[in-house]
Parts: C-alpha cells; structure tokens; sequence
C-alpha cells in the first residue's frame, strides 16, 4: 500500500551530476569550433575544459584565442543551453526511483532553469514519465527559493500528505519547503557539484537531513 508521502526531488546535481551536462556541451561545442578553424576538437576541449577548471569565462576565452570572429559568446551560450546532452541515469539511481515511487502517493521535480534545457536534461535521463509533476522554473513563472514552487503541491494534494524534498543546493533548495514544514533532506557533494555546499546557515534554512547516497531517503522515508 503507497504512503500519503509527496516526495519531490531537485534535479542538477541531485539526480544526475551537472557536471555531465557541461562537459557534454562543451564537446559539442568544440566539435562546432574545430569545423571553423580546423583544429582538432580535442584539443580546442581540453583547452576549455582548462578555462573552466580556472574559473574564466570560457566561450570569450576560446573564441579570442582562436581569433574567431564568425561566432559569438552568445551563439555558444545558445549552443550549451539548447543543446541534446549525452548524459544518463545510472542504474543504481533508476532502480531505486521505480521503487521510491511505488511505495509514495505521488513523485514531482522542482528545477531552476530555461524549459528547453531542462527539459532536454529531463529526456536524455529517461525522466519524462516518472514525475507526476514537473515544475520548471521559466514555465511557472519563480524560480527556488520562492515559496510558490513548492506550494504548488501543496495545492494540489492537500495538507493531508506528508512532504519530502531532496535537493543539494545549500543557497536556495531548502528556504522555501522548510517553511511550509515539509522534511527537507539534503545529498552531500561529492567533491564534484558545480555549486559548492555551505552549512553555516540560519537553522530555517538548513535541512532536516544529510545524507550521502541517495538510497538513505528509504530510512527517512520508513
């Protein structure tokens, strides 16, 4: 028998690793490039790669380089942002969905970003039918922490169910479900998320629980 349990999952960095969606872009990119100026793109990625990792703005960085003036920083952050990425689910992370949600009444995703990214992100994942509903900052107006975005459940399924929200974002994943009193559970950084984590935070904006591996959320849940 399902729980009264909502539970709604974050995407970047808490899903997938985000990191997957950059580098997958960016070797679409240099692909691009390599055409223009016939250098081999794995040498215009690595060089990328080499900007990234030095925190400099990569696009303006590669094309003065090269001396590219047939393409702008805007045409590649179009590129990133719409562009179909190469990236999965792992199996691990598959099978424990499929059973997170047989065992809840309902599963939804908050994710801050443009539609037509996310929603790529969403497709490549293998995602579209597992949420129950999907809420996408630039479709429904707000964006995290805005209260709103979560409320929507709220909303829909009544005060009777039981909220849980797993998300990474330290800044902004937690304000908004802490005030409307949902548990709030928090997937530690790996060393590899591209918005570093902070705990020094007032205790209304600090998660429930931390945890390291998603499959913690079934002990939380039982």
């Amino acid at each position: 028998m399902k729980s009264k349990v909502v539970l709604v999952f974050d995407l970047d960095d808490t899903l997938y690793k985000e990191i997957d969606f950059l580098k997958s872009a960016f070797k679409d990119i240099a692909s691009y490039l390599s055409n223009i100026n016939k250098i081999p793109s794995n040498i215009i990625l690595s060089e990328m790669n080499q900007y990234h990792e030095s925190g400099l703005n990569v696009f303006d960085s590669i094309l003065q380089k090269y001396k590219i003036s047939l393409v702008s920083t805007k045409d590649l952050i179009h590129m990133y942002r719409n562009h179909k990425p190469q990236i999965c689910l792992s199996r691990d992370r598959m099978e424990l969905l499929i059973k997170l949600k047989k065992n809840v009444f309902k599963v939804g995703l908050i994710t801050d970003g443009r539609s037509v990214q996310q929603r790529n992100k969403i497709d490549a994942l293998g995602l579209s039918s597992y949420f129950d509903d999907i809420i996408i900052s630039e479709e429904f107006g707000s964006e995290k922490p805005n209260i709103n975005n979560f409320k929507f459940f709220v909303d829909k399924y009544g005060t009777s169910m039981r909220y849980v929200y797993v998300g990474d974002n330290t800044k902004k994943d937690f304000i908004g479900p802490n005030h409307l009193e949902w548990c709030t559970i928090c997937l530690m950084d790996d060393g590899e998320n591209i918005h570093k984590q902070s705990f020094d935070l007032d205790i209304t904006n600090k998660p429930n629980y931390v945890i390291n591996d998603l499959n913690e959320i079934e002990t939380i849940l039982n």
